[in-house]
């Protein structure tokens, strides 16, 4: 064969094309030390045609982050092959950078295929592209979970104003335990003005029937401010999950609410010291002096991170912080 490449790429598609499948494994993997764009045109055609499954997911592998047209494409079409091969294709799709890859990918997004849809509005995700907003909006009525999941990421990273209303009911009504976690991070794509059309629908969320729902929608609602959702914080504070309370307490120091320091006093002596330390934090934040004989106790916590804490808010409130031990 004529050497038309410098000799360690002629060498990589010798073997690439060689019949052997053990070989061509090899140079699949030694791609990856090689790196020549000369090699993408044999890679993706071992992706399309070689007939052996665990090689085309390797070389799927190989494949992630190059952002030429002919590899998008080869990635995508991958999504419809074995399990094994899609799922190597879905991750490196995700690893593409060039937003421009995502308008090649753009069309497969309201694939009738679940993985497929759920795969490439994963990637778009990634690449932020704002025409990935109608088929995500389209997205949240899919019958799959998965999609719907990964259609709310899309529209959340995009920051899509629009989609408000609809996130507002999907937080609230969608079958899905992570789907509705999801629209509720999501819904802090919320700016300064719109925040009033969304903290009811995560006030109604600090009550879902999954922790990790409330937990997000406590989140979300201190990341916006929303001091309006005090009164539904404060009741947060007495939810069966620590971790649920831990977030309200987060968001009721960034409101700076004045009426949750009893209850916030009280988390100080909670048995989850990372409750008790942020606690400490939001009593520090909302700088009310009742909460001073409590953070004086807890100054003397036996976790140093909460006696750190404690120490903190107390100098924030301009009092005597005591002796660390």
């Amino acid at each position: 064969m004529t050497e038309l490449f410098d000799p360690e790429v002629q060498d990589l598609l010798n073997r690439l094309a060689d019949p052997d499948p053990g070989v061509r494994r090899v140079a699949v993997l030694d791609f990856v030390d090689v790196e020549d764009a000369a090699v993408l045109p044999a890679l993706t055609g071992l992706l399309r045609n070689d007939p052996e499954p665990t090689l085309r997911a390797e070389a799927a592998r190989a494949l992630a982050g190059w952002d030429e047209p002919a590899v998008v494409d080869a990635l995508a079409a991958a999504l419809s092959d074995t399990a094994e091969v899609s799922t190597a294709a879905a991750q490196a799709l995700t690893e593409l950078k060039d937003p421009r890859s995502g308008e090649r990918l753009l069309p497969l997004a309201a694939s009738p295929d679940a993985f497929t849809g759920a795969a490439t509005l994963r990637a778009l995700r990634e690449l932020r592209v704002p025409a990935a907003a109608a088929p995500a909006l389209a997205a949240l009525q899919h019958a799959d979970a998965a999609v719907r999941r990964e259609a709310v990421a899309v529209l959340g990273w995009l920051k899509h104003a629009p989609a408000l209303p609809l996130l507002n009911r999907v937080v609230i009504s969608d079958p899905d335990t992570e789907v509705r976690r999801a629209a509720a991070g999501a819904l802090g794509l919320a700016a300064p003005e719109q925040v009033a059309t969304v903290q009811a629908a995560l006030c109604e969320s600090l009550h879902d029937a999954a922790w990790t729902v409330r937990e997000e929608a406590a989140s979300t609602l201190g990341k916006l401010r929303a001091t309006a959702s005090a009164a539904a914080l404060r009741d947060a504070m007495v939810d069966d999950y620590w971790q649920v309370r831990l977030r309200a307490a987060r968001a009721l120091g960034r409101i700076g609410d004045r009426q949750a320091v009893p209850a916030l006093s009280e988390a100080l002596v909670h048995a989850a010291g990372n409750l008790r330390k942020e606690a400490a934090i939001a009593l520090g934040d909302i700088g009310d002096a009742a909460a001073v004989p409590a953070l004086h106790v807890a100054a003397a916590d036996p976790d140093p991170e909460v006696r750190k804490a404690a120490r903190l808010a107390l100098q924030r409130l301009g009092a005597p912080a005591g002796i660390d031990r």
